[in-house]
């Protein structure tokens, strides 16, 4: 017997990331070496301390029972994080733990959101920043992100359609994200001290994506939207443990900032789940309250692959800009393929055993794009690029 996929289903494909898989274990069956870009998942291993501290948790038995709400402990070491690492002083009510903030986008809106509301997303954009909205029966209204406008969001347009006194129908929430993925852009404190009395103007909350602060080039500094004046008042923040202390596979987030909206989506999770597993959270103190040593000699190879991959390909006549954020390169491919992105990263792949991920999972504005994520050491970008080379795929 079958029976029907809801009609929310009909709105989503198979996940690139499987289909990109299964084309390289093609690959590999075939003997070939894959060189795969394609996932941000951190080759790095968490700290020692970090791994300890689940180790031994996990070995007491109470901390197999239901968690129910965040450890005190859990909540102070974000309070204490934020304090130190962005000069943002925090109360217990606007703070609270979600699985990840992929897992936190994804369900915020429910909380928020009513049939037929608009939410503005980015393109290109991260695909949960478009789905969770659109799981909440959301109006998704997309801003563009383009190179004149130093890929930040054109307010004033987006005021005169979905502001408050627009011409369209107004937007009740805005999703942002800088550094962003997939386009590797930072955005300077002037954009934020715009944004924050814009959204205020316009009664439109900002759910922030804060997962690459930490990542973040060329002596740049990565901030919190909180860190700026009256952001609390028309903002939240998601804060990930996953890519600055390699802890992805353990779901570790948090939301911070308006504290309505966080005892809001706090009441709505509480219906869902039983807590974040006690071990997960005795991990994310430990990450939180120890040194930032490796985060910042983390950053510094990150920064050295995506010099090597950047520059690389740059020399070998493809132009990359270098990424000023994130652990990702993002880059135009050649004109030959006339925007066929997806056609390209198959053909890479198959000449050169060289995957990543092409650039329309992320929007329409990412079509003829691709995007690199730098999981990979100097030494096998390098092999990488020797492959491409030696393919003429470029000419």
């Amino acid at each position: 017997m079958q029976f029907a996929p809801s009609k929310r289903m009909e709105d989503f494909e198979e996940g690139i990331f499987q289909v990109l898989n299964e084309k390289k274990q093609e690959v590999e069956a075939q003997g070939g070496k894959v060189y795969n870009f394609s996932v941000g998942t951190p080759d790095f291993k968490p700290a020692q301390h970090i791994m300890d501290a689940v180790c031994a948790a996990a070995s007491r038995p109470e901390n197999f029972k239901y968690a129910l709400k965040d450890l005190p402990e859990l909540t102070g070491a974000v309070i204490e994080r934020y304090r130190k690492r962005y000069g943002v002083e925090l109360t217990p009510s606007e703070i609270m733990s979600v699985y990840g903030s992929q897992e936190g986008i994804a369900h915020i809106g429910l909380s928020l959101l009513d049939e037929g509301d608009v939410v503005l997303v980015p393109d290109p954009g991260y695909p949960i920043f478009a789905i969770g909205p659109a799981l909440a029966g959301a109006e998704l209204a997309y801003y563009e992100l383009l190179q004149e406008n130093d890929y930040l969001p054109d307010l004033e347009a987006l005021e005169k359609v979905h502001g408050i006194h627009g011409t369209g129908k107004k937007a009740k929430m805005m999703i942002v994200s800088y550094p962003l993925n997939p386009i590797c852009k930072a955005a300077p404190d002037s954009f934020y001290e715009k944004l924050i009395p814009w959204a205020r103007k316009n009664e439109i909350l900002i759910v922030h994506d804060n997962a690459y602060s930490d990542i973040i080039y060329d002596g740049r500094v990565g901030r919190s939207i909180l860190s700026f004046e009256g952001a609390k008042e028309v903002a939240v923040e998601f804060y990930s443990l996953s890519k600055s202390f390699n802890y992805t596979g353990a779901r570790m987030g948090f939301l911070a900032g308006n504290e309505g909206v966080v005892q809001n989506f706090k009441k709505l999770r509480s219906q869902i789940d039983y807590g974040t597993f006690l071990p997960v959270q005795y991990g994310a103190i430990a990450a939180l309250t120890g040194p930032d040593d490796m985060v910042r000699a983390q950053c510094a190879e990150y920064e050295k692959r995506r010099n090597a991959l950047c520059d690389g390909f740059t020399n070998l006549g493809w132009s990359f800009e270098r990424s000023q954020g994130t652990m990702f390169a993002w880059a135009e491919i050649p004109s030959r393929f006339e925007g066929d992105d997806v056609r390209f990263v198959m053909e890479l792949l198959e000449k050169t055993g060289v995957l990543c991920t092409p650039g329309s999972s992320f929007g329409e504005l990412g079509k003829g794009h691709v995007r690199f994520a730098l999981v990979l050491t100097v030494e096998e970008i390098e092999e990488a690029l020797e492959k491409v080379a030696s393919s003429n795929i470029l000419l």
